[in-house]
């Protein structure tokens, strides 16, 4: 008997988390950072949504009563659909690795100034902002489309909510860390997360 789409939807995950955290060394020296008390509180988002999104199997049974309600499907995809979901969140996540690529060595999991850190405004980061955020959300969203269930909605929320945090957070350091005047010409035109939407 294999393994259906709802299982397979963890294989890009587990490879990119694999492949990011290898690729982790390969950064630049950081210089500067937000600091821990600007970058928790996104982060107690971020990880609570990963945790609701991909966590927790349906039908469980070691959970209390109350709960079983998180798990009841609030939609049902068919399996064809189910698998086209796959498909887009590994493109969501290798979009992440393009970002990531192109990025280079300025690339970092915190909120830093690398050294040699500039703008970069070319490749996805002429398409949004924060490629590597929307890939992420755009992945989670294809497993939430998947999972269909209350606490896969939570979950993307909480993500999202965190990833648009972040994303502040970090625009403001870069704004006093590079410059206003340079941040803000490159904001002006690329909008933060969606692509063609700058509302």
């Amino acid at each position: 008997m294999g393994y259906g789409p709802e299982i397979w939807i963890y294989l890009p995950w587990v490879a990119w988390a694999v492949s990011w955290t290898i690729a982790s060394v390969w950064a630049n020296r950081t210089v500067a950072g937000a600091g821990i008390a600007r970058q928790a509180p996104y982060r107690v988002f971020t990880v609570g949504g990963f945790l609701l999104l991909l966590g927790f199997a349906e039908g469980s049974e070691h959970l209390p009563e109350w709960t079983r309600l998180f798990f009841l499907p609030v939609w049902i995809m068919p399996v064809s659909m189910k698998w086209l979901m796959v498909g887009l969140a590994t493109l969501g996540l290798l979009f992440c690795w393009w970002a990531r690529l192109h990025l280079g060595r300025l690339w970092s999991g915190r909120i830093t100034r690398k050294e040699g850190h500039r703008v970069v405004s070319t490749g996805p980061y002429a398409l949004v902002r924060h490629p590597i955020y929307a890939g992420i959300l755009f992945a989670g969203l294809a497993t939430l489309a998947i999972r269909g269930n209350l606490h896969a909605i939570l979950g993307f929320a909480l993500l999202a909510l965190g990833y648009v945090m972040k994303a502040r957070v970090e625009e403001r350091f870069l704004r006093n860390e590079l410059g206003a005047e340079a941040y803000d010409a490159y904001a002006t035109r690329v909008p933060m997360l969606v692509p063609f939407f700058t509302a």
